[in-house]
């Protein structure tokens, strides 16, 4: 492992650290000032939006522009922007809206970090060494993930969620450190001659993610995937607590429902490369579909939180393989020249796209019937057409 790239691992560890907590902390937070299933739902759509709003020009811009420059000026970003929150609850004058308001505009700087990220990485280490590159970051990153949302929601229980934030605000700092002392370039020069307006960028993403007909159904069929991640990521603190019994304030077992994800995840993750050796991506997808779509149904009706700890683990397995799945074949596949638009477009419309659709339509879904079950069950309703899809397309099944 060169300097660069050690430097690139941690600034990404640091980076996902700080990610986590905000993203355990915020709807914690919103839920404890409102009381109110739909606030902790505005929270989810607001850190997913940006990607839909912002995903196509963020994905044209890191291909043009210093991908290492980017990074670190949205890392600032994210520091400054973090810190409105505890001073504000200091003060007390914190209010539902100014957290929104911070969701959304962290996300944005993540939005075009993120783009730079998917660039930065093949060119950093080569084509010939990015699965290895790859799996060592995302093998560091999901232990973060695996451990982190479990300390903070410990930490919650003694600490206000709107102090923890600092620790997203430091973290941002040490990684734009971190990026600033990489030597190497990370990003791939461009002919003079060659170059084109922002809106001409923005069409070879799409037209790239549009002809390639599994990455264009792997990419539709992700955003159903993400419409119910969402709604399950706005309903986790009203679901644990109006069904489960388990207080967003003061209640360890909130530690542990935030950790079986993440646990499924790391499951997920080792598994994914045996499977798709052995199958190929096309057949890992129309099995790992269904699959997720069925554990989603018994995390509905999990009524003890020791039996959603289990079901949500076994989803985090099959949603990480769906997940992850999806992503290394369409970087696989991608020119070098055009990894951050298309992985930026793919990214909007899976996630941007489907993400803030499923909180918001879970939010809607719960306050209307009294019921966080009815906001994941509006998801997964979602989803259920996504899985017919991809299996009534003959895309897939050609492929595998």
């Amino acid at each position: 492992m060169d300097t660069d790239f050690r430097r690139y691992l941690n600034a990404r560890v640091l980076s996902v650290t700080g990610a986590v907590v905000s993203a355990v902390a915020l709807p914690v937070l919103v839920y404890q000032l409102t009381g109110s299933a739909g606030w902790t739902s505005a929270v989810t759509a607001a850190e997913a939006l940006p990607y839909l709003v912002f995903g196509l020009l963020a994905g044209a811009l890191a291909d043009r522009v210093d991908r290492r420059r980017l990074m670190v000026a949205m890392d600032f970003t994210v520091a400054a922007v973090l810190l409105s929150v505890p001073l504000a609850w200091l003060a007390g004058a914190l209010t539902a809206p100014h957290v929104v308001a911070v969701a959304f505009a962290t996300q944005t700087a993540f939005v075009f970090f993120d783009a730079a990220n998917f660039g930065a990485l093949p060119t950093l280490v080569g084509k010939e060494k990015l699965a290895t590159a790859y799996s060592t970051v995302f093998g560091r990153t999901t232990v973060v993930e695996l451990v982190v949302p479990g300390v903070t929601g410990l930490v919650i229980a003694v600490v206000a969620p709107a102090s923890l934030l600092v620790v997203n605000a430091l973290t941002a700092v040490g990684s734009a450190l971190l990026l600033r002392s990489i030597t190497r370039s990370l990003s791939i020069a461009r002919a003079e001659g060659g170059r084109s307006d922002l809106v001409a960028d923005v069409r070879e993403g799409l037209r790239f993610v549009w002809r390639e007909p599994v990455i264009r159904l792997l990419t539709l069929v992700g955003a159903t995937h993400s419409v119910v991640g969402g709604a399950w990521m706005a309903m986790l603190v009203p679901f644990a607590d109006q069904v489960l019994g388990v207080a967003p304030k003061g209640d360890a077992r909130l530690a542990v429902l935030f950790s079986c994800w993440g646990v499924g995840a790391v499951i997920g993750s080792r598994l994914l490369p045996k499977v798709t050796a052995r199958w190929g991506n096309a057949r890992v997808s129309l099995v790992a579909l269904p699959v997720s779509l069925f554990v989603g149904v018994l995390v509905l009706a999990s009524g003890h939180w020791l039996v959603l700890c289990v079901t949500a683990t076994c989803w985090g397995v099959a949603g990480a393989v769906v997940v992850i799945n999806a992503i290394t074949y369409r970087q696989q596949v991608c020119p070098d020249e055009l990894q951050s638009r298309v992985n930026t477009t793919a990214r909007m419309i899976a996630w941007g796209l489907g993400h803030p659709l499923g909180a918001g339509l879970a939010g809607i879904a719960s306050v209307a019937a009294g019921d966080p079950r009815a906001g994941l069950g509006a998801g997964l309703a979602v989803f259920l057409v996504g899985v017919v899809w991809a299996w009534a397309s003959p895309v897939l099944r050609r492929a595998a």
